[in-house]
């Protein structure tokens, strides 16, 4: 299954690095998954993030192209998820998934009991490296 590519920045990598350090955090099945898609990640300063990209602490709207359904939600560290209605942790299947897409990007991503989903980006309605906030 071919992935789209996908950007983040140097610090949401360091982060997400430190978070996946965390024995508790290194143990859950997105984990793995996360670990593939930082490899695969190209990386760079948050100042050069384009705007229709999905950083950590952004809010996003994306549709589930299985059944159509959509969602707005902003993308957390799990530290910082306080409202699953309006957040998603990124150590949620579908958080990790949205994480370095951009606007029109989808993509198929495996979710626990063997299922899987596929999402697609709708739009990045705000985003903190274009907000001028690069230290979120």
């Amino acid at each position: 299954m071919s992935r789209p590519a996908i950007i983040i920045s140097e610090r949401d990598a360091e982060l997400l690095d430190r978070l996946l350090e965390k024995p508790a955090n290194a143990s859950l099945p997105v984990a793995k998954a996360l670990n593939e898609e930082l490899d695969r990640a190209t990386t760079v300063p948050s100042a050069e993030i384009p705007a229709n990209v999905v950083t950590m602490n952004s809010q996003v709207e994306f549709r589930n192209l299985r059944n159509g359904e959509t969602w707005i939600r902003t993308l957390v560290y799990p530290q910082n998820l306080s409202d699953s209605q309006t957040q998603i942790s990124v150590l949620a299947p579908v958080g990790a998934a949205l994480l370095g897409l951009k606007e029109g990007d989808n993509i198929e991503w495996a979710l626990p009991a063997g299922v899987s989903t596929h999402i697609e980006v709708i739009k990045v309605l705000c985003q903190p490296e274009t907000a001028g906030d690069a230290g979120h």
